[in-house]
């Protein structure tokens, strides 16, 4: 990955947005722009000057994160002086960007009377977001590995829904499938709803014993070197309803006609859509409760958005999720989702575990 190119591109961005220089206090995009994995970390980015301040739990941590990913930062250790150090680092800056989504009111306060007296303080949003959104081949092959570890630790567990599992306790088995493949762990709660309890589209694991008769929703992802992969299945434990088996047959088009949508210059509400029509006639429209996906990356929820009201386009090196799913309390819910990585032509899938639902009681 070109870590160390990202703060240049950055930059530029600044002058738009209205500052002279950038607090950055997302971990998540300070992590993006230089490395630093630390649990505590501000990021200034100037013009002519790039410092990142730390406290002493991650002074080696962070010298060799820096240097690993080639960023020619500043870096300060202080654990009570930081104010001090940043203060002095802002001294004739006019305008200082703090990011909007990131500080609290009360820090806002904090900076603007305590740290950073004489600059103007402007909100920004989006700035290193923006940067984000297009997944560069180190990106889109960390996010890819991550699905491969997913796509093996359900090959791995799919056979315990033979032995009358609780939904906790499979759960569990995949998440510790995940982690023994190699995983820094799970990028979300896994989600394992079976039965009635798959008409709840974030259903937490608990003690229902999963049975035969029972369509079991499984969402779930791994994590690679702080990139997330996201994929749902949906099982069916015996011989699906006739009612069970349309639902599955309708979100399998479903989810089939909104991978086939995404391509470059493709509005994200087009993809939507295509998921949406497949389901609406089938009759079932009031029970597709949800958006259809959302970017991957860093977070689990990124930009840009796949729902009726995004306003977002698809470009090359996008990650989304295609997830449509119906959702009926007498009979369970079927989801079905990919990550897929759109490319030039169209898209590739970066889940591949096989949708056949069935596993014979």
């Amino acid at each position: 990955m070109d870590v160390a190119g990202r703060v240049e591109r950055l930059r530029p961005a600044l002058a738009g947005a209205g500052c002279d220089g950038l607090l950055v206090t997302s971990l998540v995009n300070i992590r993006y722009l230089t490395g630093f994995t630390g649990s505590a970390g501000l990021l200034l980015v100037l013009d002519d000057d790039l410092l990142l301040v730390t406290d002493g739990r991650y002074a080696q941590q962070a010298d060799d994160q820096l240097a690993a990913a080639g960023v020619a930062a500043r870096l300060e250790i202080s654990g009570t002086g930081q104010r001090e150090l940043l203060g002095a680092a802002v001294r004739g800056t006019g305008r200082l960007g703090l990011e909007a989504s990131s500080v609290t009111w009360a820090q806002t306060r904090r900076f603007d009377d305590d740290w950073f007296p004489d600059a103007t303080l402007v909100p920004t949003d989006g700035l290193v977001e923006s940067l984000r959104i297009v997944k560069d081949a180190g990106e889109v092959a960390r996010i890819e590995a991550a699905a491969h570890l997913a796509d093996a630790a359900l090959a791995e567990v799919r056979p315990l829904l033979l032995d009358g599992p609780t939904e906790a306790e499979l759960g569990l088995a995949l998440d510790t499938a995940i982690r023994r493949r190699g995983a820094e762990g799970t990028s979300f709660e896994t989600i394992v709803a079976s039965g009635p309890n798959g008409a709840k589209p974030h259903h937490r694991p608990g003690p229902r014993p999963i049975g035969e008769g029972d369509l079991v929703v499984l969402d779930f992802g791994a994590l690679v070197d702080g990139y997330c992969s996201d994929m749902t299945r949906t099982l069916m434990v015996g011989e699906p309803s006739p009612t069970q088996q349309r639902m599955l047959d309708v979100v399998t088009a479903s989810q089939r006609a909104g991978v086939a949508a995404v391509a470059p210059d493709v509005a994200t509400a087009a993809v939507d859509a295509a998921c949406r029509s497949v389901i609406d006639e089938a009759g079932w429209g009031d029970a597709f409760v949800h958006g259809t996906g959302h970017g991957v990356g860093l977070q689990i929820h990124e930009d840009p958005r796949v729902a009726a009201t995004a306003t977002a386009t698809l470009a090359p090196g996008h990650v989304v999720t295609v997830e449509p799913g119906v959702y009926l309390p007498e009979h369970g819910g079927v989801r079905v989702e990919d990550t897929v990585v759109v490319t030039d032509e169209g898209c590739r899938p970066l889940t591949l575990a096989p949708k056949r639902p069935l596993v014979a009681a």
